[in-house]
C-alpha cells in the first residue's frame, strides 16, 4: 500500500509540473541571447537574428552609445539585419544618445529600403533629430531625391523649422550646391505644397538665399511657385 501511495504522489507531482506554466528564461540565458543578437547584427545574419530573438534576446538592448540593435544595423547600412529586426518587432522610433532613430538616420542618409520598412512598422513621421529637424530636412540637404519623395508621400511636415531656423527648402539651398539633384529636390517640395516664401531664422526668404548663391534655376522655381 505504501508503495502505491508513493507512486500516486509522484505521478501527481509530475502531472502538476507538466501543467504548470513554463518559467521565463533565466537572466543569464537572456543575456547570452542578447549577445548573440549583437553578433548576428554585426554579421548581417538574419537567420541568427531570428534565432536570438526566439531565444529571448532583448531586441531593444542598448549599447554604450544608447543604440539598439536596429539603430546599429541601420547606421552600418546592414539592410537585411535591419529588416529582420523590424519584422521581429524592433521599435523604429527608438533613439540613441545623439537622438538618431532608425527612421531618422535612414531618411537623412538615403537608405530607402530601411526607411520604407520603418514606415511600414510605425515610424513617427513627425519625430525630430538633435537639430530639431525632421527626416525630410537632411534628406533635402543631401538631395536624396528618391528619399525626399518617400518622405513627402509619408506625410512628413513640409514646412517644419529646425533649431537653425531652416525648413527643408532652406537647407537644400543653404547647404546644397544648386546642381540638378537639389533643383529636383526643391521642385518636389514646392510641388507638394511647401511654402516658397517662408523666411529663415534671419528673415531671408528662400528666393533671397538662392539668389545670393547664384542658383538661377532654383530662383526660377521659387518665382513660379510664389
Amino acid at each position: 500500500m505504501a508503495a502505491v501511495l508513493t507512486a500516486v504522489v509522484a505521478l501527481t507531482a509530475l502531472t502538476a509540473a507538466a501543467c504548470a506554466p513554463s518559467d521565463p528564461p533565466p537572466a543569464e540565458a537572456s543575456d547570452t541571447a542578447t549577445d548573440a543578437l549583437r553578433r548576428a547584427v554585426e554579421s548581417d545574419d538574419t537567420t541568427a537574428i531570428r534565432q536570438a530573438v526566439d531565444d529571448g534576446a532583448d531586441i531593444e538592448a542598448r549599447d554604450a552609445g544608447g543604440a539598439t540593435p536596429l539603430i546599429t544595423a541601420t547606421k552600418a547600412g546592414r539592410t537585411d539585419a535591419a529588416l529582420a529586426l523590424l519584422d521581429a518587432g524592433a521599435d523604429p522610433n527608438a533613439k540613441d544618445s545623439i537622438r538618431d532613430s532608425a527612421f531618422l538616420y535612414a531618411g537623412a542618409e538615403g537608405l530607402d529600403e530601411i526607411l520604407i520598412a520603418t514606415l511600414e512598422h510605425g515610424a513617427d513621421v513627425t519625430s525630430t533629430n538633435r537639430f530639431g529637424g525632421t527626416a525630410l530636412i537632411p534628406a533635402s540637404e543631401h538631395a536624396h531625391v528618391s528619399t525626399v519623395r518617400i518622405l513627402i508621400e509619408a506625410g512628413v511636415p513640409l514646412d517644419h523649422v529646425n533649431d537653425l531656423g531652416w525648413t527643408a527648402i532652406h537647407e537644400a539651398i543653404v547647404l546644397g550646391n544648386g546642381y540638378a539633384e537639389h533643383v529636383e529636390t526643391i521642385r518636389l517640395l514646392l510641388e507638394a505644397g511647401a511654402d516658397p516664401t517662408l523666411p529663415d531664422g534671419d528673415g531671408a526668404t528662400p528666393r533671397e538665399l538662392a539668389a545670393r548663391a547664384g542658383y538661377d534655376r532654383i530662383v526660377a522655381l521659387l518665382d513660379a511657385a510664389a
